[in-house]
């Protein structure tokens, strides 16, 4: 045995035992037009939003807002990229790509968050360490708050999830803000029914 393994298994060996998460309460859902409350909470972090009519617009918004020279990676079937993407690809190798385009399993309204999880990554470095995130959203897809995410059944089965809210940002430094300081620089959705 490894002294990696040996590590692993004590730690495993000293885990508490497992228990039921709490329940969480539900708040009284705003309501109301969900799409306009995810857009206004999302530009006010600093994301936009666009509509397509179909991913050939996608497509094309790419190579207007980025250029056609931008590399895409795309864990998307529906948006072509201009690097392969499995789960086999190497994190790292990533490091170059200029735009990447996945599509969230749902919106979050109250915060205009996206959701995602391992499936919809396809490798999990594509949200962190791309210059420029497009996300595709179906509009039906939208929540009202925070505390609907825990009652869904995705978000209980995934074994990685990241509620993502715009472009990474920080004012910490003289109180100035700066987008794209630890991430992504830009985040745009793209209302694309499923």
């Amino acid at each position: 045995m490894t002294t990696r393994d040996a590590f692993l298994a004590k730690v495993r060996q000293a885990q508490p035992p497992a228990r039921p998460r709490p329940d969480v309460p539900l708040f009284n859902p705003a309501g109301g037009d969900l799409r306009g409350r995810f857009t206004t909470a999302l530009q006010a972090m600093g994301g936009t939003c666009v509509d397509a009519a179909a991913a050939a617009d996608v497509s094309a918004m790419i190579r207007e807002r980025f250029g056609d020279a931008a590399s895409i990676a795309s864990a998307t079937a529906e948006v072509q990229g201009t690097r392969t993407l499995t789960a086999d690809t190497e994190p790292a190798s990533l490091q170059d790509v200029d735009v990447g385009v996945v599509r969230a399993r749902f919106g979050v309204a109250e915060t205009g968050s996206v959701w995602f999880s391992e499936r919809e990554y396809v490798v999990n470095a594509l949200g962190y360490i791309v210059q420029h995130l497009v996300v595709l959203l179906d509009p039906a897809q939208l929540i009202d708050g925070l505390q609907d995410v825990y009652r869904r059944d995705d978000f209980r089965a995934a074994r990685y999830a990241a509620l993502v809210t715009g472009p990474s940002a920080t004012a910490d430094i003289e109180g100035v803000l700066i987008r794209g300081a630890q991430g992504v620089r830009s985040l745009t959705v793209v209302w694309l029914p499923d």
